[in-house]
């Protein structure tokens, strides 16, 4: 009986050890990573006019002895630009100020189940936000030199990985 009772003792005392340690090793691993909410960028107040052009058709040249300058109210999505710089094609990037007061390039990246937003500096990138698609979950994580983004519906999984660990940073889809 009492060797039964040493033998219990031990088993338990050793898969409390390994509990312990294995929650000790998660948690370390899990500490920096964020699931922060995603962040909106702002919107102009300033209403937005119709826009001018399809995406099915090209707009007319201007006609002998006109100018072709572009409009100062609209940018080329409708939206109103307060005299921020010239005006950029729609999918391109273009520099904003971010949390810490550095220029970088905005990027949107589509993928199955939602897109991500980053702004990408010349030696390192920050998370903007993720807008996952109807049905879709999304998780996110930071750490120092790395940012991975994923979206989540049932068995499927489309991830957005951004690394700039000693290089300048760079961008893979995985599930588009």
């Amino acid at each position: 009986m009492l060797r039964g009772l040493a033998h219990g003792a031990a088993w338990t005392l050793a898969t409390s050890t390994a509990v312990a340690l294995s929650w000790f090793g998660v948690h370390t691993v899990l500490t920096g990573t964020v699931d922060d909410p995603p962040r909106a960028l702002p919107l102009s107040t300033a209403p937005s006019p119709p826009p001018r052009t399809s995406s099915t058709s090209r707009p007319r040249p201007p006609a002998p002895g006109t100018s072709a300058a572009v409009p100062s109210g609209g940018g080329p999505s409708g939206t109103a630009s307060a005299g921020t710089g010239p005006q950029q094609p729609p999918g391109t990037a273009r520099p904003v100020p971010n949390a810490a007061g550095a220029t970088g390039d905005v990027h949107s990246y589509p993928v199955s189940g939602g897109r991500v937003v980053l702004d990408l500096g010349p030696a390192a990138a920050s998370f903007v936000s993720a807008t996952p698609d109807t049905g879709w979950s999304t998780r996110v994580w930071k750490q120092p030199g790395w940012i991975r983004v994923d979206f989540t519906s049932g068995l499927h999984t489309s991830s957005v990985f951004c690394t700039w660990n000693g290089h300048s940073p760079t961008v893979q889809t995985y599930g588009t």
